[in-house]
């Protein structure tokens, strides 16, 4: 068997146990693609997935870190596979994952020459990459591959090696004890960073004194839930999650509000208007718009990462540490709550808001309500399901409707907020977990981006999955909504131009792959094609056709919000007359929710 140096670079990645590879081919990558072939026919301790395109490379290696806490690994080759590979890698960045990318590059002789795919990719990639650089020499590989994966495992970022085309296929060097030459080893340092005890106390103090504390809990404090839920029944506590957090903290404990802002509810909306105490765990919660006003709520703030502490609101106590052991070490501090009415309070205003987005899912829409879709999936979740969504409207309903219990997972592009991950996102979780039943939601216009490329490595790879259950949920609706809101929002009509998908039938599309397509055109049939999916033997694609106009209301409603729609509606808007509509009915529905349980006095999570 050749010894390469694409032969030595595979070793030190299994050795630094990284297992899974997702990459596309090339010519500028070639030795290393020939390396991977002689690496599987040798039984070496790897698996080696090749999806329809490098960007969805990188964002399932953006994924695989996220659903299984290890370092994610792309490979693509030199001058535009490089290139695809940026967005994946931009997800990394800004979610704080660890990713390895190994380009390719033309050979060392051609760098400058302006020759074919020959690109700056050190430049390309500075930016996004915490750690970039050129093999340059055999003996340099082992130190390439090494600091990469140490750089991205530690500091939660996106790494890159560059491999020219002449290097990948020279013989394998150790390297020696020579002048200038760094001979390295796999392995991080397992620590576990946790604030001193005067810190500990400093924050406590503050925790202590508030009466109404309101906890923001992000992505970071994954592990961390029972913790999360000592500290929040200590302090008697409201719960709201991050986006990306969704899944640390049950769906079903009462004081948990879910998200905060565009995508929340109003008790999370009405807890940071109220509170008096600020505890962020592990989350940089980007929209500062919906924290407290300053002044009026003292801040606590935990988070591995310095760069994050007091960013988005001017925190008293900032406690750099892992969140499970710094929640564990806070809690002795922490004096256990008599009085409490706050998180009653919270308890009572989120039955009120469960009602109302029940309302909301049975509004009449034309054809099918997306809301009542999402509540349904809800209400059917195995209890160790996988939920993914992306970045439009899929987003909104995701935030609004679906509750994850204990033993589910849940993610998507967050600060990037990249349209079409849902699916790579989707397949990620699916290879990492096969025994596990994965569900995708994505829009039309996603979905014809790339995402239905990857229905095509579903075809491959379904039946080699312990649990075949992989369900694409496809909003059907013709229509980019998630930017025809934003433009109304704006007070810009919806541009037909850009905004409308072209039809398709992607239930038939399904069936040409021999996977299973239902469709869903009444609001009558949507409970029964949700079964139907879950009792599938194979990969089910659910094209349900939604309303375009269903709006996806905010929690609470700016002024400027207000009067840009009414603007809106006052230029023409192309889908005026259904806006209108469909607004009416939705606000109506929340009013009547309210009234009822104003009125009546009835519990409404009855």
């Amino acid at each position: 068997m050749k010894n390469t140096v694409s032969d030595f670079v595979i070793d030190p990645l299994i050795e630094w146990d990284l297992h899974r590879f997702y990459g596309f081919p090339g010519d500028g990558v070639g030795g290393f693609d020939g390396a991977l072939e002689r690496g599987e026919s040798a039984g070496k301790d790897f698996r080696y997935i090749r999806p329809t395109h490098e960007e969805i490379a990188s964002l399932l290696a953006c994924a695989h870190a996220k659903f299984t806490g290890e370092v994610g690994v792309c490979v693509a080759t030199s001058g535009p596979g490089a290139i695809h590979l940026l967005n994946g890698l931009y997800d990394a960045k800004m979610d704080n994952q660890p990713v390895v990318a190994i380009v390719g590059q033309q050979g060392r002789v051609s760098l400058g020459s302006e020759a074919q795919q020959q690109v700056n990719l050190e430049r390309i990639f500075q930016d996004v990459a915490g750690y970039v650089q050129t093999v340059t020499t055999p003996m340099q590989a082992q130190l390439v591959v090494d600091r990469a994966v140490r750089i991205a495992a530690a500091e939660r970022c996106p790494t890159v090696v560059i491999l020219p085309a002449d290097i990948q296929n020279m013989p394998a060097a150790e390297p020696d004890a020579e002048h200038w030459v760094s001979r390295t080893g796999a392995g991080n340092a397992i620590t576990t960073v946790r604030p001193d005890e005067a810190e500990l106390r400093r924050a406590a103090e503050v925790l202590n004194a508030g009466s109404k504390v309101a906890m923001i809990v992000g992505q970071g404090a994954r592990g961390a839930t029972d913790e999360v839920i000592a500290v929040a029944e200590r302090l008697g506590a409201g719960v709201i999650t991050a986006l990306l957090g969704k899944d640390v903290v049950p769906g079903d404990l009462p004081y948990h509000t879910q998200q905060l802002g565009l995508l929340g509810s109003r008790p999370s909306y009405d807890m940071m208007q109220d509170c008096d105490t600020l505890l962020m765990v592990a989350s940089n919660y980007p929209y500062a718009e919906f924290l407290p006003p300053t002044g009026q709520a003292r801040g606590v703030q935990i988070d591995l990462s310095p760069r994050h502490l007091s960013l988005r609101y001017p925190m008293e106590v900032c406690l750099q540490g892992d969140a499970k052991a710094t929640l564990a070490a806070l809690l002795p501090y922490l004096t256990p709550r008599e009085d409490l009415r706050w998180q009653q309070g919270i308890e009572e205003g989120m039955r009120e808001w469960i009602e109302i987005t029940e309302r909301e899912a049975e509004v009449k829409a034309d054809p099918v309500n997306p809301r009542l879709v999402y509540r349904a999936l809800n209400d059917r979740l195995p209890e160790n399901a996988i939920v993914t969504a992306d970045a439009g409207s899929t987003a909104d309903w995701y935030g609004h409707h679906i509750r994850l219990g204990r033993g589910m997972s849940g993610n998507l592009s967050g600060m990037l907020a990249t349209m079409l991950a849902a699916m790579p996102y989707a397949l990620a979780a699916k290879f990492a977990h096969p025994g596990r039943p994965v569900v995708c939601t994505i829009g039309d216009g996603a979905f014809q981006m790339l995402g239905m490329n990857e229905l095509i490595t579903v075809k491959r790879h379904w039946r080699e999955w312990e649990d075949p259950r992989f369900i694409v949920l496809v909003l059907h609706n013709n229509d980019l909504s998630q930017v025809s809101w934003e433009m109304r929002e704006v007070g810009d009509p919806r541009y037909d131009t850009s905004q409308l998908v072209e039809d398709m039938d992607y239930a038939g599309y399904a069936e040409l792959l021999g996977l299973r397509g239902i469709t869903v055109r009444r609001p009558e049939d949507v409970e029964a094609a949700w079964d139907e999916a879950f009792a599938a033997d194979r990969p089910v694609v659910l094209d349900v056709h939604t309303d375009p106009n269903v709006p996806p209301l905010p929690a609470h409603i700016s002024l400027d919000e207000a009067k840009g729609f009414l603007t809106t509606m006052l230029k023409g808007d192309p889908a005026e007359v259904a806006v209108a509509r469909e607004s009416a009915r939705a606000l109506g529905a929340e009013l009547f929710a309210k009234v009822k349980h104003a009125v009546t006095g009835d519990d409404p999570g009855r």
